[in-house]
């Protein structure tokens, strides 16, 4: 039986996914709240398969693919969205993720991707990959962390010491990527790098 963890923050999607993916009879689903949970579980316990969704507190879906490409962990990851911005599936291959589905796929077309990757196929869902064929994602990882954390409303002195750098360092980080969105500002840069998916 093929051992499946699912990581979903919304209580209500998870369970019936959990509960159609069970009905099958093929599947053992672990489930886990948010993407920190499924890290817990994931350092815990041997899965064939994570699946999960991208937008989670804690820890991202992306996040989750990342962890698993550096510990190497043998497991595939496939990404369940209702997301279908292009940065997220360039960064998402870029982190060794096998699958990416629309959350609205019907659950045969969801059951078949599983079986392909277990194969060790790739499956991306057409509209998403032909989003994917867009616009490249221009930001560092650093110059995406910095951003990430101005978003928050953070001070150039609290991203410098989240980061473990300069003060000098966060600042350039912030205008190399403020330069390359084109933005007025960082919260403007944060919202643009937001909205394709690069964030």
């Amino acid at each position: 039986m093929t051992r499946i963890l699912l990581a979903e923050d919304q209580a209500m999607v998870r369970g019936a996914l959990a509960a159609l993916l069970r009905l099958s009879g093929q599947f053992e689903v672990t489930e886990a709240e948010h993407g920190l949970a499924a890290r817990t579980l994931l350092q815990q316990q041997q899965f064939d398969l994570l699946l999960s969704d991208i937008e989670m507190p804690l820890c991202s879906g992306l996040d989750l693919a990342l962890y698993v490409q550096q510990q190497q962990l043998p497991v595939q990851v496939m990404i369940l969205t209702t997301f279908g911005r292009a940065g997220y599936v360039q960064r998402a291959l870029e982190s060794g993720v096998r699958a990416f589905l629309l959350k609205d796929a019907p659950i045969e077309q969801l059951t078949q991707a599983i079986s392909q990757v277990l194969q060790g196929k790739k499956v991306i869902d057409p509209e998403l990959l032909l989003n994917a064929l867009g616009e490249k994602d221009p930001l560092t990882e650093k110059e995406r962390q910095a951003l990430r954390l101005a978003g928050e409303g953070k001070t150039t002195a609290e991203i410098a010491a989240a980061l473990y750098i300069a003060e000098g360092t966060a600042r350039n980080y912030l205008s190399e990527a403020i330069s390359k969105l084109q933005a007025g500002n960082r919260v403007d840069a944060a919202r643009i790098a937001r909205q394709k998916g690069w964030l």
